[in-house]
């Protein structure tokens, strides 16, 4: 069994003794330090607001009603919007002037997995410092004892809203990237796979309001039977790639189980590339208003040249949501996300959002004339390889990753985030695990094999130096 605690929430597998799997006894923990943290942060506000959504987990119903007993218990207001995707749920947070959110969703993790991602009161995933209070909260040794619930008079309310979906959607054809026009006269054929969550119910409803006649859906039902592994890596996108070819399909769009990842397929069956499903709506969005973007130091150079082309400047954070959306708020990006896939708008909201992606890249491709494939190659090409090495306990990996600073001083370093070294056309990113004896190795460049060739360069490096 396995439970993981962090600033961002809660995630473990279902079952097993309290502290070892994610427990109802975990699961009241984590909710109550939660409520907690939005009192402290609402002191003297008479009605407190927390929206619930969930993906189409099988635990999932389990969990919802731990979660919104204890916020009741709390004396907060539950407002269920049901079966949502993780941005419906950010949205319906300010939409609903609610003053916070829990998603409970493992996203790409396997079906035996579930969790509970924290959001604060303008729909975002939370700082650093409120998760750390959060946890404070919840890891009290007297955490039910020290707690004070509500009486029978002040228990909080519950609420369903099931049109938040419709709501999103109407926002997202409303933006002005999006040309229903331009997507419907394009008759575009398009294949979906939804891994039986809750994108099969909001790209099916996404792709009529846009004008999309001929649907090819794979694992819309919602019932949490995830039928390959959830995560959208090409490796387990093989059926999809062969529906595209088989029905003559324009493009192929997979989503994970809480639809803020989106990997595009080919017409030919090919990847597009996770890491160039941002690059492609951010060349598109840029390409009509001049400005920044952001990413995180992991993904694609590609984005950069994509921003600079357009005038614009490309500014890297730390690895996580949270670090992308502070670097975009701070250097004023109108685009940016994550290589995984995530495109954060903040016309719309500021988290990832596959749905909008989908949205902007149909209209990118009505527009271009070209066909999928096409218009990927007509980006910047990288490869990013990616490996890991792993170290005995005793191994200090803050000096490693020290000295490699130091054997590598005369290139461009960054070290908000482990340590980054820029070379003029590859670049290599050496993160540290909080949770394992490992370090994280990305390394991108121009080819394959020159990626592979600095990976094992800087493999070597480390060695030498345990």
């Amino acid at each position: 069994m396995t439970l993981i605690k962090s600033i961002s929430g809660i995630r473990g597998t279902i079952g097993g003794t309290a502290g070892d799997g994610l427990s109802p006894v975990d699961i009241l923990k984590f909710t109550a330090g939660y409520a907690q943290w939005v009192k402290s942060k609402n002191n003297g506000k008479d009605t407190l607001t927390v929206v619930v959504g969930r993906d189409a987990r099988i635990s999932g119903e389990m969990v919802q009603q731990l979660v919104t007993g204890t916020l009741m218990g709390m004396g907060i207001n539950v407002v269920d919007i049901g079966l949502a995707t993780t941005p419906t749920t950010e949205m319906a947070v300010t939409d609903l002037s609610s003053d916070g959110g829990i998603i409970i969703t493992a996203s790409h993790n396997p079906r035996q997995w579930n969790a509970l991602k924290l959001l604060n009161g303008r729909g975002e995933f939370l700082s650093d410092e409120d998760g750390k209070r959060i946890l404070e909260y919840a890891e009290q040794a007297d955490l039910f004892s020290q707690i004070e619930y509500a009486k029978v008079d002040q228990l909080g309310k519950i609420k369903k809203d099931y049109n938040q979906l419709k709501k999103h959607i109407q926002r997202i054809v409303e933006i002005p990237y999006v040309d229903v026009d331009a997507i419907d006269n394009a008759n575009f054929r398009v294949a979906i796979d939804c891994v039986n969550s809750v994108g099969g119910i909001a790209l099916p409803e996404l792709l009529r309001a846009l004008g999309v006649e001929l649907v090819f859906p794979l694992y819309v039902e919602p019932n949490g039977e995830f039928p390959h592994n959830p995560e959208p890596l090409p490796e387990n996108l093989t059926e999809i790639s062969k529906l595209v070819v088989k029905q003559k399909a324009d493009v192929g769009f997979v989503v994970d189980p809480d639809v803020d990842r989106l990997a595009i397929v080919n017409e030919d069956g090919s990847m597009f590339g996770e890491e160039y499903t941002l690059v492609a709506v951010a060349d598109y969005v840029l390409g009509l208003r001049k400005g920044n973007s952001a990413s995180n130091l992991s993904s694609t150079r590609a984005l950069r040249d994509v921003t600079e082309k357009y005038g614009g400047t490309h500014v890297a954070s730390a690895v996580g949501e949270v670090n992308v959306v502070t670097a975009m708020k701070e250097n004023n990006a109108i685009i940016g996300g994550e290589g995984n896939g995530g495109v954060i708008l903040p016309e719309l909201h500021y988290g990832r959002d596959a749905l909008v992606g989908i949205a902007i890249f149909l209209t990118h491709l009505a527009k271009s004339g070209k066909k999928c494939s096409e218009l990927r190659k007509s980006y910047p090409e990288y490869f990013i390889s990616k490996n890991k090495i792993e170290l005995t306990p005793e191994v200090d990996v803050d000096a490693i990753l020290l000295g490699m600073k130091k054997k590598y001083s005369t290139e461009n370093i960054n070290d908000v985030d482990g340590v980054k070294i820029d070379f003029a056309d590859s670049w290599v990113h050496l993160r540290k695990s909080n949770t394992e004896a490992i370090i994280r190795i990305y390394a991108e460049a121009k080819s394959e094999e020159e990626a592979d060739s600095l990976a094992k360069k800087i493999i070597a490096d480390i060695k030498g130096m345990i």
